[in-house]
């Protein structure tokens, strides 16, 4: 199992998301694959907590992936109303680290 799929499954079970994207950016930056990715998650879960709560709760979710290599998370967590008013996570920024910086 990938990585990629790892993740999906470990929201899936976590926080039953009303809506799920995993989305590998690893190919835009410099420390290596499946390394980077963005998660926006749509969930129940998260009602009356605030950004860092939702932040911390993925956190503990994913830590044997960061023990083994992860090394960012874009986080873009909702619930269901926030996603129904907002409708698109933003883009991620352009990595400027590593080999890749200007």
């Amino acid at each position: 199992m990938s990585r990629q799929q790892r993740i999906e499954e470990a929201l899936r079970q976590g926080f039953a998301p009303q809506h799920l994207d995993v989305l590998n950016e690893s190919h835009n930056h410099s420390a290596g694959t499946d390394t980077h990715f963005k998660l926006v998650v749509v969930s129940d879960a998260f009602a009356g907590l605030r950004s860092v709560a939702r932040h911390q709760k993925v956190y503990a979710l994913m830590a044997d992936e960061l023990a083994k290599g992860l090394h960012a998370l874009a986080l873009h967590l909702y619930t269901p109303d926030e996603w129904a008013a907002t409708t698109a996570a933003p883009d991620s920024p352009a990595c400027r680290g590593g080999s890749k910086s200007d």
